[in-house]
This record gives C-alpha cells, sequence and structure tokens, in this order.
C-alpha cells in the first residue's frame, strides 16, 4: 500500500471517529495537545516519540509525544501540538499533514486534558532538538503496539510511586501513562486496521 493510501486511509478512519472530550468543569485541570506524528513508508508505518530530559519540571525522563499547554493565543489544539513540536525538535508546522484527533485524556500527575491530533511527518526530517526538554527522539514500528506488554500486571513504578497503566516496551524504554493510553485509542481507532491492510498486500 502506497503512502498516498495510507494517509487517505487514516485520514477518512478518523473523520468517521468522533473523540471523546473530557470535560473540565469540577476539577483543576488545564489543557494541553500532543502531535502524534507518524512515518510511512511503502511497507512500514512508525510512530515518532521523544524522551524528555531530566531538567524539566514534569514527567522527567518519560517518553512523550511532542506537545504541551494550550495558550490562550492559540487558534485551536492541532495550532497548540504544531506549536511545541516546533519548539521541542524543530519540526516546521508546514512540514505536517494533520489527519484527525484522538480521544482526550488525563495525565496521572499533572492535571491535564491532554488532546491529540494526529499527523504525517517526513521520513528523513532533520530534526533540531530543545536540549533542555528533549534528550532523544525514538521511532517505534506501529506493529510494536499490538498488545500491551506489563509490569506487575498493568503497573509501573515511577519516582517511588506506583502507576496503574498500559506499558509498551520498546528498544530499552518503556511508553506508559497518558502516551500509552492515547497509543491504545491510537491502535483501537486506526492502528490495527492499518496492519490488517499491510499484511493483506
Amino acid at each position: 500500500m502506497s503512502p498516498d493510501h495510507l494517509i487517505y486511509t487514516i485520514k477518512e478512519i478518523l473523520a468517521r471517529h468522533r473523540p471523546k472530550e473530557i470535560e473540565a468543569e469540577g476539577g483543576d485541570y488545564r489543557h494541553a495537545a500532543v502531535l502524534v506524528p507518524l512515518l510511512l513508508d511503502q511497507e512500514h508505518c512508525c510512530v515518532l516519540f521523544t524522551k524528555r530530559t531530566e531538567m524539566v519540571d514534569q514527567h522527567k525522563g518519560q517518553i512523550s509525544f511532542p506537545g504541551g499547554a494550550v495558550d490562550e493565543t492559540d487558534s485551536s489544539v492541532e495550532h497548540t501540538a504544531l506549536r511545541e513540536a516546533e519548539e521541542e525538535i524543530g519540526l516546521r508546522p508546514s512540514e505536517v499533514r494533520v489527519l484527525g484527533r484522538l480521544d482526550d485524556t488525563l495525565t496521572i500527575v499533572s492535571n491535564y486534558i491532554i488532546h491529540p491530533v494526529v499527523g504525517v511527518v517526513p521520513n528523513d526530517y532533520e530534526y533540531q532538538l530543545n536540549s533542555f526538554e528533549v534528550d532523544k527522539i525514538l521511532k517505534v514500528p506501529l506493529a510494536q503496539f499490538r498488545s500491551c506488554s506489563t509490569e506487575e500486571e498493568g503497573r509501573f513504578t515511577y519516582l517511588g510511586t506506583t502507576y496503574a497503566t498500559p506499558c509498551y516496551k520498546y528498544d530499552g524504554e518503556v511508553i506508559w501513562g497518558a502516551t500509552a493510553r492515547i497509543m491504545t485509542n491510537f491502535m483501537e481507532v486506526v492502528g490495527k486496521k492499518l496492519l490488517l491492510l499491510q499484511q493483506s498486500r
């Protein structure tokens, strides 16, 4: 299946999906947006993640998507996701083809409602990492997310506290928390269909 066909398929699936929204009323929640960056070629689909540094205030050393808090000047959550991706990894908004949105999710610790935005990014882009925020980039094959691996039956310990969370492991890293829940939602809505299409080529 060609990358153009994959892009069309993902966009059509997301257009039919009505994202579940979380209301902020009655809770001490802030809004944030993340970009779920997809890399596509003739045979593979990968997902791009960042590993946060130990210098940031929140989520030190965690695997995450490029993203951050919604500013008052942002025109949409898509604007937020693209702005933050440029600030964190030097990805120009013009290089991203936005395809749609996934369900909202909550962060476990920092009380953010996260709005995930799915987009296709270039395979050969030269990223410029914000050295304060981003330690490295991780590109994970979509097939890695067919099923969750778990630590202690779906629990993960971070800074001495144990959380109930899906976990995905790749190349010595653990994807957990809100990022793992976003990927679980992506697989339920889009990913499993893409893998079946690729296998039927």
